[in-house]
């Protein structure tokens, strides 16, 4: 499966910067966040797209006040939402620049009008929140659209799970990420449950991975550890911006040691390998081996001490030591000699 250019088979773990509310309400803002993002190796910008009014009413109603222990509760969810969105007028000119300067950039619609605007720029993929998870239509229509849909699964139940995924499949888009998502910012590490993240790719033969919201590099970490395959992490050019983001999202310095640490992990896993490399057959020198122990004169026996397995590894092999013992020198040997196949009889 390709995202854009990436190939999620061959080219590694596809590391997405979610610039969301990280901008300040400056365009010039989200060009250097996305400027930012490429320089320290993000393979992805991502953008949301919305309105205060395509997400809620402008009511002022108990239900739509925000509660519940967030970053944000006592706060108008049309208020919040009015001050967090990207100006639709910017996305023209953030997806050109993007493009220019050779990163990815796609976004999340959460509704069709968003989709049907973000359909002029042929976006590389989408992403469907965890919030959006529930709106069947929306992911239908947006999985019409026959791109990548990246879904986050953060507060879905697994039947819900099942169901978005079957909805994709019923639209002919076979191009599915599911990523284990914890639905809290931040959220807390014993909440973020790694060991979904291959058990989403098993139970729904999708590709998984991760959209994280815990602080720090250490979820991302053990994500690619347990095959992420995409990872999503809230980027912010300097955390000095504020907005309502800011919290829990990693500044440039931060996100650039989280990028290192996840293709130094690639790196260490490496692949299943039994194979005997120049770099090993260059370390069996340190081995073990037989060796004469003890001068041996021509008739004597070998024996436990006149041959032992010992460093170096130049000798025979230690597993032949038992079919040595007991047989008969057909020469002399001195202290330190290796033992050959030919010099046994």
């Amino acid at each position: 499966m390709k995202i854009g250019n990436f190939d999620l088979s061959k080219d590694g773990t596809y590391i997405i910067a979610e610039l969301s509310a990280n901008h300040g309400g400056k365009i010039e803002i989200a060009k250097e966040t996305i400027k930012a993002a490429k320089e320290i190796g993000a393979n992805a910008i991502k953008l949301q797209t919305y309105t205060a009014d395509t997400l809620t009413l402008d009511c002022d109603k108990e239900d739509f006040i925000i509660k519940g222990g967030t970053l944000w509760d006592d706060r108008k969810l049309y208020d919040l939402y009015k001050e967090a969105y990207l100006p639709w007028e910017w996305h023209k000119e953030l997806f050109e620049y993007a493009r220019e300067i050779e990163i990815d950039i796609f976004s999340s619609p959460f509704d069709k009008t968003a989709v049907d605007f973000l359909e002029q720029f042929e976006p590389s993929a989408y992403k469907i929140a965890s919030f959006e998870i529930t709106d069947y239509e929306l992911i239908r229509y947006t999985a019409s659209k026959g791109r990548p849909i990246i879904i986050s699964t953060g507060i879905a139940t697994i039947d819900e799970i099942q169901d978005a995924v079957d909805i994709c499949k019923s639209e002919g888009n076979e191009d599915i990420v599911l990523l284990k998502c914890t639905s809290a910012y931040p959220a807390k590490l014993e909440d973020a449950n790694l060991l979904t993240i291959p058990n989403l790719a098993q139970t729904f033969g999708v590709i998984s991975g991760f959209s994280d919201h815990t602080l720090g590099s250490t979820a991302p970490i053990v994500a690619t550890t347990l095959g992420a395959e995409v990872i999503e992490k809230h980027f912010i050019l300097d955390k000095s911006i504020g907005g309502a983001d800011a919290e829990f999202s990693m500044d440039k310095e931060e996100f650039a040691q989280m990028i290192q640490a996840v293709r130094d992990t690639e790196k260490l896993l490496g692949k299943v390998d039994y194979t005997m490399t120049e770099q090993k057959k260059k370390s069996r020198q340190f081995s073990r081996s037989l060796y004469v122990a003890k001068d041996i004169k021509k008739g004597e026996v070998f024996t436990e001490e006149n041959v032992r397995s010992v460093r170096p590894g130049y000798g025979m092999h230690p597993k032949y030591l038992g079919d040595v013992l007991g047989k008969v020198a057909d020469k002399d040997f001195l202290f330190g000699d290796r033992l050959a196949f030919n010099s046994r009889s």
